[in-house]
Parts: C-alpha cells; sequence; structure tokens
C-alpha cells in the first residue's frame, strides 16, 4: 500500500513496548536506551545504503517463550540475491577472469533473453556499460535489422529500415519457429534495406544470421568510404542466401579499421534475422534480446528446437540469461499449473544447445496494480513466480537472480512510482533509465563478488592439489 504514516507510528510504538518488555523477560537482556531508539526512528537514507533491500515477516510468539526462540522465530534467515551454491556460474566467471586478465582475444558473451524492459536495452544495456567498463569492451553484440516496436533500441546504436516484413515470435504469425537468435524473422520485399549507424566506429567483425533456402537471394553490405573529393560507398560484402534446404546461414566479414555505418540491400527472396558487430577482445559482449509481450514460452515451444539449438551453438555465449515473468503474472492459474513445466523445458533447450554454457534465471521486477484510490500492491504471482524460478534453478543446476529482492521486495513499485524523480512508468511494469540502472548496478555487483568467491575457490584448489603432491 502506499499509505504510510499510520503504520509507522504504529510499528515504532510496537518496538518501543516490546524493547521495554525485554529486561522483564530475559533479565539478563538489557533493553535500548532512549538515544537508541530514537536513532531508529532517525534513519538517514544518505548515510544508509539502499541496496539491495530484503523484507522480512514477523510471526506472533508469546512472551513466555524462551527468547532464543523469540529471536530465532522474529529474524528470519534471508535469501541471497544472487544464488550459485551448485557451481551454475563457474563456465561464466573462467571466461570472464581470462577476459579480466586480458589473454588474447578473450571475449566473455553474454546472451540476454527477456520481456519487453529488454526491448528498449533497459537494464540489459547499464550491464553492458557497467561490464565493459569493468573487463573491456568487446563490441556491441547482437543488433536486430529494423525496429519491431517504435521503442526499441540497442544503446549505441541507430537503426533505418525499409521494405522489410517485420514478424516477432509474439505474434504467431511464422508457423515454422525459425526466428533466429534474437526471436524476429525479417523477410525482404521488392527491394528491402537497413542503415546502421554505430556511435563506437571500433567495430570491425560482424556476421550476418539468415535463412538458407531455395531460391534464395542475396545481401549487399556497403561502408562509405572518404576520399579526397567525395565519400563513395564501399562493398564490404556479398552474401548469397541460396541452399539446398531451409537452414540457418552465418555470414560473417570484417571491416578493417572499423566502422561507423553500415548500408544493407537485398535483391530476391531474402530472410533475415540479425547482425553482430563486435571489436577484438579482450571484452565483454552483451547482447540483449527482448521480444514485447514474451513469456518463457517463446523459448519452450515457440523456437523452433533445431533451428534455435544451432544460432545458439553459433553465438556460443559463455552465459545465457532467461529474464521472464513480467507478462506470465497476468494468469494465476498458468502460474499455478504450467510455468514451472515451461520454465524446465526452456532451460533444457538451452543447456541441450550448450551443454557447457552457464546458465542464470533472472527473476522479474516488481509488478504494482491499483486496489483502491491511490493504492498500488504487488500483484500477487510475482512472488509465487520468484520463488518457483529460485527452486527450479537451483534444481537444475542453474544460477539465480532475484530482481524483485534486488529492488526492495513487495510494495516497490509503489515506492518507486512516488518516488521523486520518479522510477517507474504509470503502467507500475516498466522502469525509467534511472530505476533500470538501479537494478543493473545491484546486478553488475553481485557478479563481480561472484567472481571473487570464483577465483578464490581456485586459487585454494590450486594450493590444495600443490600440497598434496609434495
Amino acid at each position: 500500500m502506499t499509505r504510510f504514516p499510520t503504520q509507522t507510528a504504529l510499528t515504532i510504538a510496537s518496538l518501543g513496548a516490546l524493547f521495554a518488555l525485554l529486561p522483564r523477560v530475559a533479565p539478563a537482556i538489557k533493553g535500548p536506551s532512549l538515544s537508541q531508539l530514537t536513532s531508529l526512528a532517525e534513519f538517514n537514507p544518505e548515510r544508509t545504503p539502499l541496496l539491495p533491500l530484503a523484507p522480512h515477516r514477523t510471526e506472533e510468539v508469546a512472551f513466555e517463550a524462551p527468547m532464543r526462540s523469540l529471536l530465532a522465530k522474529l529474524v528470519k534467515p534471508i535469501e541471497p540475491l544472487l544464488q550459485d551454491a551448485n557451481g551454475g556460474l563457474d563456465h561464466f566467471y573462467a571466461a570472464l577472469w581470462r577476459t579480466e586478465r586480458k589473454e588474447a582475444d578473450a571475449v566473455t558473451r553474454v546472451t540476454h533473453y527477456g520481456d519487453s524492459p529488454t526491448t528498449a536495452d533497459l537494464i540489459t544495456g547499464d550491464i553492458r556499460a557497467q561490464l565493459q567498463a569493468r573487463f573491456g569492451d568487446a563490441g556491441h553484440g547482437f543488433i536486430l535489422l529494423a525496429k519491431p516496436w517504435a521503442w526499441y533500441q540497442h544503446r549505441g546504436v541507430s537503426l533505418s529500415g525499409s521494405g522489410w516484413q517485420i514478424v516477432p515470435a509474439t505474434r504467431f504469425e511464422i508457423k515454422d519457429g525459425f526466428f533466429g537468435l534474437g526471436g524476429v524473422s525479417f523477410t525482404a520485399g521488392a527491394s528491402a534495406r537497413t542503415h546502421i549507424h554505430l556511435d563506437d566506429p571500433g567495430q570491425s567483425r560482424f556476421e550476418l544470421y539468415y535463412l538458407q533456402q531455395p531460391g534464395g537471394g542475396s545481401v549487399t553490405v556497403t561502408t562509405p568510404e572518404a576520399t579526397q573529393a567525395t565519400t563513395q560507398e564501399k562493398t564490404v560484402a556479398e552474401i548469397p542466401t541460396a541452399g539446398d534446404a531451409k537452414s540457418p546461414g552465418f555470414a560473417p566479414f570484417t571491416v578493417e579499421g572499423g566502422a561507423s555505418d553500415l548500408e544493407l540491400r537485398t535483391v530476391g527472396q531474402v530472410r533475415l534475422f540479425g547482425l553482430t558487430a563486435e571489436k577484438p577482445g579482450p571484452g565483454v559482449v552483451y547482447d540483449s534480446l527482448g521480444l514485447n509481450g514474451a513469456s518463457t514460452t517463446v523459448l519452450s515451444h515457440t523456437f523452433n528446437q533445431q533451428h534455435w539449438a544451432a544460432e545458439l551453438r553459433r553465438r556460443d555465449p559463455n552465459l545465457v540469461v532467461i529474464n521472464y515473468g513480467t507478462n506470465e503474472a497476468d494468469f494465476a492459474e498458468f502460474v499455478d499449473k504450467h510455468y514451472e513445466k515451461e520454465l524446465r523445458e526452456a532451460i533444457r533447450r538451452v543447456r541441450a544447445a550448450l551443454p557447457g554454457a552457464s546458465i542464470l534465471v533472472m527473476s522479474p521486477m516488481d509488478r504494482g496494480h491499483l486496489t483502491g484510490p491511490g493504492e498500488i500492491e504487488t500483484m500477487a504471482t510475482i512472488p509465487l513466480i520468484v520463488a518457483t524460478q529460485r527452486r527450479v534453478a537451483q534444481e537444475t543446476g542453474c544460477a539465480f537472480f532475484d530482481t524483485f529482492a534486488a529492488m526492495g521486495g513487495a510494495g516497490t513499485m509503489a515506492r518507486w512510482y512516488a518516488s521523486q524523480p520518479r522510477l517507474v512508468s504509470a503502467d507500475f511494469i516498466h522502469p525509467y533509465p534511472a530505476g533500470g540502472k538501479i537494478v543493473a548496478t545491484v546486478f553488475v555487483k553481485q557478479i563481480e563478488s561472484g567472481l571473487s568467491r570464483y577465483k578464490l575457490q581456485q586459487v585454494q584448489n590450486q594450493s590444495s592439489a600443490s600440497g598434496a603432491v609434495r
């Protein structure tokens, strides 16, 4: 609820009464002084770390119970924001450590699947920026060829396309399940073209993802080349798409010295999926693959399994992030009866395609809804989805990041909507950039802490092995 003062006053009064009774219940324990109670009321967020916030619940306990039992029931254990007790991130951490040591061409790749916040590169854009600032920038990663939605963006990239029939996997208009790596099919009309502008001209390694098919046409890729007199187009790739049968196609090409602008033009029957843009390593590449209105069923059912597996193997990420749940929250019966099965199937498909890669299940953000005039509550299905994700991740050997708890748990959307500046839109679903950056910063800090633990464990293992040999 957004109403605050009455509950707060009652809470402080209850705490005072409890502290006053402590000496009578357990004489060995001295209650807090008045100055200590004052310090509780004078909580100063400027001096107190805000994140991560993790709420806990209390239960009513009779005062005659032993004090140790009372405290045990009042203080619940806090679940970690990043759960990785099973070593699910070891492969990713090993790659990231090689990148950190700046080994030759050591590129760590992350492929992040998600729903609508990801379509605008919210959260993922800040994760990318922070990881690349820390470990090195190896490029933009996977980019769609035109905007399936007006708000689609990839930070640092400008897109303009025309002549394409654009079908995302969430529209269910294509029955073959061929949506490439990013979940969107681009079929060329009579003369389709796309212009891609890259703010960072250092990208020099590119790869076009397309569908090989009988009677397939061709794609020409050009880049501007300046001379003393004028600027002319230079052809950097001629890519035929014809093949004996429909199958995933991949065409790598390089642009010496890097490119700021690429122009793609098609001739004939062509179906494309996207383009990767990278730099020589060492560094991190973070693919943001969001679909508007998507749920876990896109991965578990809509994508053709063999086609998607080939796309994943070609990309060869060290970490795959499965970040859904926002849209499932609208369907309580689905969450109760079917969601777990779909999540397990999505994980199974990723693991079958990439047996050695790390998988991280990332929970949805808080999602609010109006329960009365000016009253915003967390949807009841969100905590259920988060609990299911945490358990399934543990049982399937995946890591888990609790975005919901990282934001502050239940009621976050009410607080974020009332904050100044506002951190979430009026739908109580989509974060504004400042809100997305909060989530990204907590996520990256957790990854950095996990990497430190991994490195320490590796050093200890090496020391133990060395001692055993002696």
